[in-house]
């Protein structure tokens, strides 16, 4: 019998979610192993001189360099289109990697995007600072209202830019809403996927034409590496992303890659257990604090709209206390419960965002986007979830909430 060393993409396409996380991608050697070779190698030989110069022609088919290509690189991207539900995907070094390439690869100076408010600090100073640089015009608006995507559209607009659910404050986007006004005036939707990830939403079934990642977050799931992805249709990656990527070199190393596989293995397992320990560690807190944003709970005023988008609300979510002294006071007061400022780890982590992740944000546009000098934003980890909510009671009493 011969030894299966690819996978055919029409059976592989045909399978569920969980099955391609855990097979999907796989790419073996001639030795058959069962779990994803790591190759550590920065080139390759070839059998000749004329080999080589087919290869850089793109006349023969075969690996050159491994800013460009890497066969357990290869196998996580493959992967990640899979479960995506994409045409191809190409992975970056970081999550912020992709964010930048996604924007700059398609965009130039007299150009003009619409992006959300709510956004991870880094993507604000993105789109507030660095693009206008370039002469890229940015305009800023609430993404949870469509009309306002809508009214903001100029001729020269090329790309709507948002996140849902958006980080921290978790604004949910109307995803069939923004992406049909996008495709109707022939705009570029990206939206950043990170916080829910194809196991709970799949923003191309909605109209979305390219997904952004921080495979850093839920995708490794605990911790270890950094890594980020963008997905859409084999011409993006090829003729649009791929240019930009060769020649900056935001290179993902194939050590990362393959703990990111490692990690997709468990993606559903975890992601799905830590919504389920979100929601009672939410339920607990709503009752003690002054405002909860929490898609997964009924309070929440885009519950409805978040639920019928994903499978399940994800491990993370914020609320509001009085001030920043008495969210200080909370995080010191932990004792299971760690302070960072990441999330999807398997481990639940605790941050402030106004002193952390967004303090390069200056204290006008926090406000704008939501985040408060009292917002605290929890990710939810694996632990026993009565463990969590027993630490997290007794902090909020010690605050005297």
């Amino acid at each position: 019998m011969k030894r299966r060393t690819g996978q055919d993409q029409s059976i592989t396409r045909a399978w569920r979610p969980a099955t391609q996380a855990v097979r999907g991608g796989t790419a073996r050697s001639e030795w058959g192993e069962t779990s994803e070779a790591l190759f550590l190698t920065s080139g390759y030989a070839y059998d000749c001189a004329a080999d080589a110069a087919a290869r850089f022609a793109g006349e023969q088919q075969g690996m050159t360099y491994s800013r460009l290509q890497n066969p357990t690189v290869e196998m996580l991207e493959n992967r990640i289109a899979l479960l995506e539900g994409a045409e191809a995907c190409r992975t970056m070094a970081t999550g912020m990697a992709a964010m930048t390439a996604v924007l700059l690869c398609q965009l130039q100076t007299g150009d003009h995007i619409v992006a959300g408010r709510a956004a991870f600090g880094s993507c604000r100073w993105l789109t507030d600072t660095l693009l206008p640089k370039f002469g890229i015009e940015v305009s800023i608006v609430d993404a949870r209202d469509p009309q306002q995507f809508e009214d903001a559209c100029k001729p020269n607009t090329k790309l709507f830019f948002f996140e849902t659910p958006a980080n921290p404050t978790m604004d949910i986007v109307d995803l069939k809403a923004v992406c049909d006004i996008a495709r109707a005036r022939g705009i570029i939707s990206v939206v950043d996927n990170a916080f829910a990830t194809p196991a709970l939403q799949r923003p191309m079934e909605f109209g979305a034409d390219v997904t952004a990642y921080s495979a850093t977050k839920m995708m490794d799931g605990q911790g270890r590496v950094l890594a980020g992805a963008v997905c859409g249709t084999q011409k993006f990656i090829d003729d649009t992303l791929l240019p930009f990527t060769r020649n900056t070199g935001p290179t993902l190393s194939a050590f990362n890659a393959w703990v990111v596989l490692k990690g997709l293995e468990t993606l559903d397992l975890r992601i799905r257990r830590q919504s389920e320990n979100a929601v009672k560690v939410g339920r607990m807190i709503e009752a003690r604090v002054p405002r909860m944003l929490h898609p997964g709970l009924p309070s929440h005023p885009q519950h409805n709209l978040a639920m019928s988008q994903m499978e399940a609300c994800g491990p993370i979510f914020a609320f509001e206390v009085e001030d920043r002294k008495q969210a200080h006071g909370l995080l010191d007061a932990l004792q299971l419960v760690d302070i960072s400022n990441n999330i999807g780890d398997s481990r639940s982590l605790m941050t402030h965002p106004a002193s952390t992740t967004h303090s390069s944000v200056t204290e006008e546009k926090r406000l704008e986007m939501g985040v408060t000098e009292g917002l605290i934003r929890l990710n939810v980890g694996l632990e026993d979830a009565q463990d969590v909510i027993e630490d997290i009671d007794r902090a909020l009493t010690a605050v005297g909430l």
